[in-house]
């Protein structure tokens, strides 16, 4: 048997798609290998639910954040002898652990994100991720990180890039202009789509929208639209209002999928000067849609953005150096296509569900050796 650890499945956000595509890949393997998977997750509703990603399909048992009952569940499954254990996000090390210490063999792999690990974890889960079997990292400074910060043996770190949502792909093949949600506004637009939480302005939401009235000089006709939800969207409007540009600035939550690659696909150019990107799976998005996109410095994120090729990168929150960018691309459309096309090549080439269903399968595989 194999064993799935997820923290949320069914809720939108990067980490939860990531651990979609993570189970896809799992039950996937579970049925090359003619045996059986189970897969619990933390914080989503009682019961069990299933799910899909592209042409895979599984199941999962919900435990509404209770999680004593979470981790009784999962060790109650070491009864059904399993093979290996995957907890799909790195606070649910631990419980990964416990199992392993209780069943002598039992391979453990941890998946980890980005900003998660980039500061000294408690010591229990420091502990539960050193001794796991594999350690996953989306990019190379996480993977530094991972060794640097939590003292994971490089012996042990695999890359394991997230990739492009086979879903998204199929809604963006085809987007017509009647997806476009209400209140899409005309002009040129710059597009960002995030989490517009408080715990997340890392984001750099705010240096865009302080970034707008320095544009509208030499680009009258900008938008900015802000796709998403969160806790400190009425923060961002009232900073839109006391930059006088709340007319111009467009924030839209709820959106299908659908709805949501017409968005990208209308879009001129795209934005999110993050601090904190593990890896961005928003920049993909964009650029699967012939985008050009521009990223924050750091992180993760020159990994996806090649600077001058498929996109800008500049410092967080510098405001004159975005507004400059920005500029740039706006001003010039040859730019814009000749940097929308590379960025879908990097993705068509690099990034798609099938290159990261190829990587997993051989950590996988790998893992299981042992």
């Amino acid at each position: 048997m194999i064993i799935g650890l997820f923290p949320e499945l069914l809720a939108p956000g990067g980490v939860q798609r990531a651990g979609q595509h993570l189970a896809a890949v799992l039950a996937a393997y579970a049925e090359e290998r003619k045996t059986s998977c189970r897969f619990l997750s933390l914080n989503d509703p009682p019961g069990t639910h299933q799910a899909r990603v592209g042409g895979y399909c599984f199941s999962f048992e919900g435990y509404q954040r209770a999680k004593l009952r979470f981790s009784l569940a999962a060790l109650r499954l070491l009864f059904s002898r399993p093979r290996l254990v995957v907890a799909g996000h790195p606070n649910l090390a631990p419980v990964a652990r416990a199992m392993q210490l209780l069943a002598p063999g039992l391979r453990t792999a941890v998946f980890t994100h980005g900003i998660e690990v980039w500061t000294p974890l408690s010591a229990l889960r420091r502990r539960a991720l050193c001794r796991a079997t594999v350690v996953t990292a989306p990019s190379r400074d996480t993977a530094r990180k991972l060794a640097l910060v939590q003292g994971v043996p490089d012996s042990k770190i695999r890359l394991l890039p997230w990739a492009l949502d086979p879903d998204f792909t199929a809604a963006l093949q085809a987007p017509e202009v009647n997806h476009l949600p209400a209140g899409f506004p005309e002009g040129r637009v710059v597009l960002t789509v995030g989490r517009w939480a408080a715990s997340e302005r890392y984001k750099g939401l705010d240096t865009l929208i302080r970034a707008v009235p320095r544009l509208l000089p030499a680009i009258p006709d900008l938008r900015l639209v802000a796709v998403g939800e969160g806790d400190d969207r009425p923060r961002l409007e009232k900073l839109a209002q006391e930059e006088g540009v709340a007319e111009r600035v467009h924030f839209l939550a709820g959106l299908a999928s659908e709805e949501l690659a017409a968005c990208y696909a209308r879009c001129d150019l795209f934005a999110l000067p993050s601090a904190g990107e593990g890896f961005g799976l928003v920049f993909l998005e964009a650029m699967a849609a012939s985008k050009p996109v521009v990223g924050g410095a750091h992180g993760g994120t020159p990994e996806v953005i090649e600077e001058g090729v498929t996109g800008s990168l500049v410092p967080h929150g510098d405001v004159e150096r975005l507004a400059s960018a920005v500029r740039t691309l706006l001003a010039n459309e040859d730019l814009r296509r000749r940097m929308g096309e590379r960025a879908r090549a990097r993705v068509q080439s690099s990034f798609l569900f099938e290159h990261f269903h190829s990587r997993l399968i051989g950590i996988l595989r790998d893992v299981c050796s042992r």
